[in-house]
């Protein structure tokens, strides 16, 4: 069996969101993972970057990648250090925070729409670019509803997916 090429990828991670896409409404546009185990029993989650729980790779889809998808594969390689396969496209979700949860991003953070995609991880690599911030963790699917319980928009992600949740 061929194996997958993987694209070049950095150990830069990307910051800041001037090539960040909007949509007509104003609306960030957030592309994610929710990377599971070739088995599906298991969820890969990582630290927040303010290192106050546990979340699913996310980020900006930018204006210089094509898809939506290209965008969610980066994020998880740049927050998580893994390669992955999409394996299904799990749809939009809708920004579930509040006004006052979106605001800690700063005085104009706008809403945000996630577009999730399920992935199987076909390698973990010991170091990525945003190692020295973030830890990540396989968990069971009742340990990541658990941990993402505060987090509406992820967890209907992660509910989307085809985890095995028993």
């Amino acid at each position: 069996m061929a194996q997958e090429k993987q694209p070049e990828r950095s150990m830069e991670a990307r910051v800041g969101r001037d090539n960040q896409r909007y949509g007509p409404h104003g609306e960030r546009l957030v592309a994610g993972v929710v990377p599971l185990s070739p088995s599906k029993d298991q969820v890969l989650l990582i630290q927040s970057s303010s290192r106050k729980g546990w979340v699913l790779p996310k980020g900006g889809w930018e204006a210089d990648e094509p898809s939506e998808a290209e965008a969610a594969c980066r994020e998880a390689w740049e927050e998580a250090g893994i390669h992955s396969a999409i394996e299904k496209d799990l749809g939009f979700v809708d920004e579930k925070r509040t006004d006052e949860q979106i605001k800690k991003g700063g005085p104009h953070a706008p809403r945000a729409l996630y577009r999730w995609f399920e992935v199987r991880v076909t390698k973990e690599e010991e170091t990525w670019p945003e190692a020295h911030k973030r830890s990540r963790m396989w968990m069971s699917y009742a340990e990541a509803r658990g941990r993402l319980a505060d987090r509406p928009e992820l967890l209907e992600a992660l509910e989307r997916s085809s985890i095995k949740k028993t």
